[in-house]
């Protein structure tokens, strides 16, 4: 017979919340004492918190928007019993001159402590919910997640994690475009940190490459799990982006796998795709479903400063 209280240590329910430049994102798991992360419930919304990104202050409207769906999301957690939220929030609110009131505003109206992660911390969490989903070796990988206001890589360098984040985003290159050769140049210093870093595979996640995916597939509902896993080669990423420039914005909404409130900054995210695969000489990548939230739920929000990636990713 089990001791008192035995049986409710067996399994935790964790919640964790991307507050994301174009999304805000739920995901709540179970954790089973051996570390497997089972997901119970996922929510994405379109927030589009970085409204006027190069403004560098968040619009009243974008927090009202990002502030409701928090909300939501607070009560869906209680109704699954979440015993332990991680909240984060990556570019838009790193960047905003107005990031404290921000935290403020989201504590008093949900409840939730949100910790604004540093660029370098933005990418840890992302390898780590990649090798936690996908069945590759973490030594032969560079992860590039690509966002709304930033994207982030992280590969391993004698054993730990080399992260660097570049103003480079989905929301940031349509509301101020950018061309191909501007893109590249933000992206390019990227080649010099290691050498031989364009001969690893390439592992893609985030907004703009699952939506890639999905369109790839034809999806006509999203299914995570087709997702998943799926391999893009460089044509198909060019194909896509033809099909996406040509098309004008009422098109767009209708395309397969494509969910039309990321119809008007998908043509830019497919470009930075794009460039990050040219300037790597990538063939093809990975897309992975396991991202920044599975990273967050599974270790923890102090996962990084208690150096946890080290030891599991060696």
């Amino acid at each position: 017979m089990p001791a008192p209280g035995e049986g409710k240590l067996l399994i935790t329910t964790v919640g964790a919340i991307d507050i994301g430049t174009n999304s805000t994102r739920l995901l709540i798991a179970r954790i089973a004492p051996e570390g497997r992360l089972d997901v119970v419930h996922t929510a994405l919304t379109t927030t589009r918190l970085g409204e006027n990104l190069a403004g560098g202050v968040l619009l009243d409207r974008a927090v009202d928007r990002t502030i409701d769906c928090l909300v939501k999301y607070q009560a869906v957690s209680a109704e699954y019993g979440v015993d332990r939220m991680v909240v984060a929030a990556t570019a838009a609110v790193r960047e905003a001159a107005n990031r404290d009131d921000f935290v403020k505003r989201v504590m008093d109206a949900a409840g939730f402590k949100v910790r604004v992660l540093s660029g370098t911390e933005e990418a840890a969490y992302g390898f780590l919910g990649v090798v936690s989903g996908l069945d590759l070796d973490p030594a032969g990988i560079l992860v590039a997640d690509v966002g709304g206001g930033s994207t982030e890589f992280v590969w391993l360098e004698e054993g730990s994690p080399a992260c660097r984040s570049l103003p480079v985003g989905a929301v940031r290159m349509t509301e101020t475009p950018y061309t191909d050769t501007e893109i590249t140049a933000l992206i390019r210093p990227l080649t010099g940190e290691k050498r031989g870093l364009g001969v690893r595979q390439l592992v893609g996640v985030g907004g703009t490459v699952t939506t890639l995916a999905a369109m790839a597939l034809a999806l006509e509902v999203y299914d995570p799990e087709r997702v998943h896993g799926t391999r893009l080669n460089r044509a198909t990423v060019e194909e896509l982006l033809l099909r996406l420039e040509t098309a004008g914005p009422a098109e767009r909404k209708q395309m397969p796998g494509l969910q039309p409130e990321r119809a008007d900054i998908i043509p830019a995210g497919a470009r930075i795709v794009r460039c990050i695969m040219r300037i790597l000489a990538a063939p093809d990548l990975i897309v992975s479903e396991a991202d920044i939230l599975h990273g967050l739920a599974r270790y923890g929000p102090q996962a990084v400063e208690r150096k946890t990636e080290q030891a599991i990713l060696k």
